[in-house]
């Protein structure tokens, strides 16, 4: 059985260092576990409690897949001491919905200096009653350093981080399904 992760990125930019990370995250997996890429955020529609119940492809998708991953890894630049708006347009749209709602969660910083955004999508995360696994959220300095995922992959003290922080999060979210 496979365990699949759903990684989201809350970059919208094409040479985002937060994708790139995910990427890297997925060549890092352990064995029977699948890193899928979400990359519909920018195809989200604004957050409308009004049309909340229609039926939005693009909303049904990423509740969907939220709702069949074993677990959610997320890496976020930080905007103005904050997350962008279209991770936290993502977000409000499954606050109702529940997708995230003790499903095991961490998240991943690609720069030291980005402090707020990360206390911002805790607390999110937290009232969304995600389980965040905070022994599996690293900060990893990615700053200045122009790495593609497979330099991120082979990094000699960047590289171990990331796997640990997947094994733990893989580990949660195995201990997570004996529970449910």
């Amino acid at each position: 059985m496979t365990l699949e992760i759903l990684a989201i990125s809350g970059s919208l930019r094409r040479s985002s260092s937060n994708t790139t990370l995910l990427r890297a995250a997925a060549l890092l997996a352990p064995e029977g576990v699948d890193i899928i890429l979400y990359e519909g955020l920018g195809d989200l529609p604004a957050f409308n409690p009004d049309i909340e119940e229609t039926d939005l492809p693009a909303v049904r998708d990423f509740q969907a897949r939220l709702k069949s991953a074993g677990a959610v890894l997320i890496s976020s630049p930080e905007y103005a001491h904050g997350v962008p708006g279209s991770l936290k347009n993502a977000l409000d749209w499954v606050v109702g919905s529940g997708e995230l709602v003790d499903k095991p969660v961490a998240l991943l910083n690609a720069s030291p200096y980005s402090k707020f955004a990360v206390v911002s999508l805790n607390e999110t995360l937290t009232v969304m009653s995600a389980k965040l696994i905070s022994d599996a959220s690293v900060t990893l300095s990615l700053a200045g350093k122009k790495l593609d995922e497979s330099g991120i992959a082979e990094h000699p003290e960047i590289a171990p981080q990331l796997k640990s922080a997947l094994a733990t999060l893989v580990s949660a979210s195995l201990s997570n399904d004996t529970q449910n």
